[in-house]
């Protein structure tokens, strides 16, 4: 005949509070085991070397510039030398980063395009869309700027240049971007927090 089991039942309060300290511990390092899992460094943004790269932690006190842009889009290609331009200008006040969210996009070709186009700055892939989604970027080209706290303080065009997709005027009038960094550099809000951008959508957006 099988032995029934026998439960015991510890009433002892020394005991459970042990017990209990020993389950936290246990939770609290399953915890830490989870968040540095290899899976959460897919979830960044990577270098052109395959490495995961947070542009908001690379350069403290300084203001940050995303750029999100495609190798394909022409409006993109058309805001390069200025892009180029400013990130001399403001680099004392802001560091500049491209940042490229389309997922079919290898190092090599982004590679060719910064060559193409004279390029200076650094390049990031975005391919699971964490800068995207920081920044609330939909198109490109369009820029986030970061103050030195890190907090958004503005997202959207660079300037008007652009009044649709395909219709340009000959010169822009508003200039949303280097308004904003140079708010920032100071420690003021932009005069504009955001701006809706033309160009091209950036795809697989949740």
């Amino acid at each position: 005949m099988p032995r029934r089991a026998r439960i015991f039942y510890c009433r002892d309060p020394h005991v459970l509070r042990r017990l209990s300290m020993a389950s936290l511990a246990m939770t609290a390092a399953l915890v830490l085991f989870v968040l540095s899992f290899p899976m959460a460094a897919g979830q960044q943004a990577l270098d052109l070397g395959g490495s995961p790269k947070d542009p908001l932690k690379q350069t403290p006190g300084k203001v940050v510039v995303l750029v999100f842009v495609r190798t394909d889009c022409p409006i993109s290609n058309r805001y390069a030398p200025l892009l180029q331009e400013m990130s001399v200008k403001y680099g004392s006040e802001a560091a500049f980063w491209l940042v490229f969210p389309d997922k079919n996009e290898s190092p090599e070709s982004i590679r060719s395009y910064l060559q193409e186009f004279n390029y200076k700055l650094p390049a990031l892939r975005d391919r699971e869309h964490s800068l995207v989604k920081k920044s609330g970027a939909k198109v490109t080209p369009e820029a986030a700027v970061f103050n030195s706290k890190r907090a958004l303080v503005y997202h959207g065009r660079i300037d008007d240049l652009y009044r649709e997709f395909g219709k340009a005027r000959r010169a822009a009038t508003t200039h949303e971007l280097a308004d904003a960094i140079e708010a920032a550099s100071k420690g003021v809000a932009p005069p504009s927090a955001a701006a809706e951008g033309v160009g091209c959508f950036i795809s697989d957006l949740k």
